[in-house]
This record gives C-alpha cells, structure tokens and sequence, in this order.
C-alpha cells in the first residue's frame, strides 16, 4: 500500500468549550476513494474546513505528501493542489460551463484580454479526461444543466487544476438513480487517475459501491478506519451510531471520556 498523500494527526479543535474534534486522526491516499462518514454532529464538516484552511486548529498536525504543513488559508490547500466540492456547488447559473470553470482564476491574454478560446479549450479537455459524455457543449449555461450535469461540472472544475486531491461533499444528494451513477462513475474515475479522494456521504449504498475505506467519526473522535471490500454495512452504521462495532472487532473513544 502507498503512503498517505494527506495525513491529518492528533487533531483537536473546539469552539468555545465545546472540544468538536478529539485527536484526530485521516488519512486520503492516492488512488483510493475514502469515504468520510458520521451522523450529523459527528465532526465531518468541522474536519474538512480545518484541512480548508477555513478553521484554524487547536492542536496536531496535518502533513501533504509527507511534509508538515499549515492550512492558515484556504488559498493554501489550492496550492498544494487540494480542490474541495461543496453540496452547494458554487455554480454561477448566469455562466456558461467554460466561465464557471475559471470563475476567480481566469485566463489573460496579456493583462487586459480574456483568453476565450484558451479557456474553452481546456475546460472541453478536463471534461474528456473524465471521459464526460453527458454535457454537449461546454458553452452551454449552467442554468439549463441537470443536477447530475452540475455536478459533472463542479468535479471537472477540481480536476482541471491538476488536483491531488479532491473532497466531494454529498455529491449524489438529490440525484436521480441514473445521474446518481453517473457520478459515482466520476469519482471512481478520479481515484483511478491517481487523486485521493474523499467522498463525505450519508448514502451508505454510495459508500460501499465506490469507496476503498472509509473513516468513520463519532462524537468527533475517530471510530475507525476500515476498508470496505472487508466491512458490510451494518457494520459502518454500527460506527456511526454507537461508535464501535462487534463485527469488526473495534472500539472507538467514545463520550465516556472527558470531552
């Protein structure tokens, strides 16, 4: 198995004296889906936008491809090529897909110029790359895409600033069953072109078609970190209602403890 491309350590964060996360501990790889699971409450939101740079943390540490580093900013996490797609997607329906695409980050010909047909270009190749047949023209506006559509869109988006790493926060909430499968095709094929990749879904049939692990929180503490292929169902929710699971042999810190 390949080290860890992300790797969150020890990590503690509260607001307040409400202690959110106890010493957790993730790890995203390279080529794997790891699905991030836990009831609400359980600490998921908090995590990501701590990995973000939205929320600044307590204690521990978080390390990219070995090397500690300080997610103060959430610029910073950009540029070590770490791309997080929110539910709500933060789509301009005004826009077209190509303008969406490089929404804040969009390319010049010197200073003044857009660089129109540069940025078509590219938009048009990260779709084919993911191998996306469902949106026709990448001049088409946002507001006349299906859900599925939007959401093919916001995952290209990541893919075309050569992520690393992609968070994929409920992609398929409010999906069709054919649309639904249509991205998890997508985000098995970002695993497969060697991203890690996290996948925060309650959908637990989501969770064990395309996830290779999955991490669960519990009362923000970690209950365990299993691989799917070797854990069913009941199991997963097991953790994620009580924070340990017999059939896995595994016990979590739970609120028994000083929280």
């Amino acid at each position: 198995m390949s080290d860890p491309i992300l790797e969150v350590r020890k990590l503690n964060k509260s607001f307040g004296p409400v202690h959110v996360l106890h010493d957790v501990d993730f790890n995203v790889y390279p080529g794997e889906v790891t699905a991030l699971v836990g009831d609400n409450g359980a600490g998921k939101s908090t995590l990501v936008k701590c990995i973000a740079g939205i929320y600044g943390i307590d204690s521990g540490e978080i390390r990219f491809q070995g090397t500690p580093v300080t997610m103060n900013d959430p610029r910073v996490p950009t540029s070590l090529g770490i791309e997080f797609v929110y539910q709500d997607l933060a789509l301009a329906d005004n826009l077209d897909i190509t303008q969406n695409m490089f929404l804040g980050r969009e390319e010049t010909n010197g200073k003044v110029f857009l660089a129109d047909g540069l940025m078509e270009k590219k938009a048009r190749a990260a779709l084919e790359s993911l191998d996306v047949r469902t949106v026709s023209s990448v001049r088409q506006q946002v507001a006349s895409l299906s859900g599925g559509q939007r959401q093919t869109v916001a995952i290209a988006k990541a893919v075309l600033w050569n992520s690393k790493v992609v968070f994929l926060d409920e992609p398929t909430a409010a999906l069709g069953v054919a649309q639904t499968k249509q991205v998890l095709d997508l985000v098995r094929r970002l695993a497969d072109q060697g991203r890690g990749v996290v996948l925060i879904s309650h959908n637990m049939n989501d969770v064990m078609s395309v996830a290779d692990r999955v991490a669960a929180l519990y009362l923000g503490h970690v209950a365990a970190e299993v691989k799917t292929k070797e854990s069913s169902t009941a199991q997963i929710v097991e953790l994620i209602t009580s924070g340990h699971s017999d059939g896995l042999g595994l016990s979590a810190q739970t609120a028994n403890e000083s929280i």
